[in-house]
């Protein structure tokens, strides 16, 4: 079975992901996959010093991802640019992996499904939410700025929108435990189905 996990910045995505994980699904995260390859790859650094210049570098010539994060988050026009750079990269990466052990169970940390529109390539699509104040908070407790929380909040679609062409939401407002039982209670249900 292939699952993928959607959500807004900050509604717990990674945390359902490893329930699933500890509960012997195989997981892939988008979000590392850019961080750990993507991002590094010498192809990807070149076209975005062509585009953005060399500001965009840190001291060891790999791209500096605050700098990256402001030009990206202040411009739709860039951040749409490096997502059709990176999107296909990643796709391209979890599908390999999945290639690897086709048999097994899996679940895809996508952020962005829906942006990319990936979703149809899944078994089962779960979001999960939090109400925006939850979101900021997270993310205010990450670092940003409340203003920096609410503009990574509005670069992406609508919650409303992920949770409407879902299959499950995961609501994410409460405690760790309310969380892992409700992925427990998925990860049950798919093992029953197999």
């Amino acid at each position: 079975m292939l699952i993928a996990i959607t959500g807004g910045i900050g509604c717990g995505k990674s945390s359902a992901a490893r329930v699933f994980e500890e509960s012997g699904f195989l997981v892939r995260d988008a979000d590392l996959i850019v961080r750990k390859q993507i991002l590094l790859d010498s192809e990807v650094v070149r076209l975005a010093v062509s585009r953005w210049g060399e500001g965009v570098l840190n001291g060891n010539g790999q791209l500096d991802r605050a700098k990256v994060a402001e030009i990206i988050f202040s411009s739709e026009e860039e951040r749409r640019w490096l997502e059709s750079l990176v999107h296909p990269r990643v796709e391209k990466s979890w599908r390999a992996d999945l290639a690897l052990e086709p048999g097994r169970d899996w679940v895809i940390e996508i952020p962005l499904l829906f942006e990319a529109r990936l979703e149809k390539g899944f078994d089962f699509v779960i979001t999960v939410g939090a109400s925006e104040e939850v979101q900021v908070a997270r993310l205010i407790a990450r670092g940003l700025l409340q203003a920096q929380a609410k503009q990574r909040i509005a670069s992406q679609l609508p919650l409303a929108h992920k949770i409407q062409f879902s299959n499950a939401v995961i609501w994410n407002d409460g405690t760790t435990a309310f969380l892992k039982a409700q992925v427990l209670y998925l990860a049950c249900a798919f093992r029953s189905v197999r």
